[in-house]
């Protein structure tokens, strides 16, 4: 029989097939990290990550949840209305990627700051973020430190798809009041409302990441540090799209998602069940 008269695999076969190989490739650079490196090299770039992520997540929930107050108010729509998610997830994106764009970039390059010696012998470009900071201005100037910002306001289709599909998926899961104040403070409506929070950020972030993924690569490889005679290789947002598509094809674009998703997604779920636990607390919760 001719291959072209072979029966197609069904997809979700295909699909399995294609993510068993994206876990397999990913554990494959794992070990070679671990085996190249030692277990401090499956760390690299924490403290840029530690220090950024705070901020972030405070300035993103802050500008969020301001924003849909007074977009509610000047837009005269509810609260819960699927505009007024939207344009508060907008400033909210905008807002972190233009404040916290340097410090992602130096975790970038430390995460990437990897060239070998004689003998096999691994060395590092940079002694720690101060010395990338330096670095940077530099060779680069200040512009240098925004690099790949162009993408991350391209990742705000990530941001909007994300809050509104969590703020859809929280209703959705939401477990059903009785009426009575007594039984909806018990400890199991709790722990239920809780379990419906993160389910909904954590389905909420695999759609946005599988919908929107590649601004993920572009602004990687714009945030990669120039080659030793100081030529960069990706310049600009489209040239960049291009030129990944020419040389890795669409794959290209999808690069790393497995290991993306296996951050993401975990941070979501606990990020936001967090948030919302401590907005029932203080008496703001919905």
């Amino acid at each position: 029989m001719s291959s072209r008269h072979l029966p197609l695999q069904p997809v979700p076969a295909r699909f399995l097939g294609v993510w068993s190989r994206h876990v397999l490739r990913t554990t494959s650079v794992m070990h070679n990290i671990y085996h190249a490196e030692g277990w401090r090299g499956l760390f690299r770039g924490l403290g840029p990550s530690l220090s950024g992520v705070v901020p972030s997540m405070a300035l993103k929930f802050y500008v969020y949840g301001n924003c849909k107050r007074l977009g509610a108010e000047t837009l005269g729509c509810a609260e819960d209305s699927t505009l007024v998610h939207a344009q508060a997830a907008v400033a909210a994106s905008v807002t972190v990627s233009t404040v916290m764009n340097p410090v992602f970039l130096v975790k970038t390059r430390l995460q990437l700051d990897v060239r070998t010696e004689g003998a096999g012998v691994t060395a590092r470009w940079h002694a720690n973020s101060f010395d990338c900071v330096w670095k940077i201005l530099q060779q680069e100037g200040v512009p240098g430190l925004y690099r790949g910002l162009g993408a991350s306001y391209l990742g705000t289709v990530e941001t909007v798809f994300h809050l509104v599909l969590y703020e859809q998926l929280k209703q959705l899961f939401r477990p059903i009041s009785t009426g009575h104040k007594q039984d909806d403070a018990t400890w199991g409506h709790a722990v239920r409302s809780w379990i419906g929070t993160s389910g909904a950020a954590g389905s909420a972030k695999l759609a946005a990441v599988l919908v929107t993924y590649p601004h993920e690569v572009l602004r990687t490889r714009l945030r990669q540090a120039p080659i030793e005679n100081g030529i960069r290789k990706y310049v600009g947002l489209v040239q960049c799209f291009r030129l990944v598509r020419a040389e890795e094809g669409l794959a290209g674009l999808y690069g790393g998602m497995t290991a993306h998703l296996m951050r993401s997604v975990p941070s979501a779920i606990i990020t936001f069940g967090v948030y919302e636990c401590a907005l029932n607390l203080l008496g703001y919760g919905c």
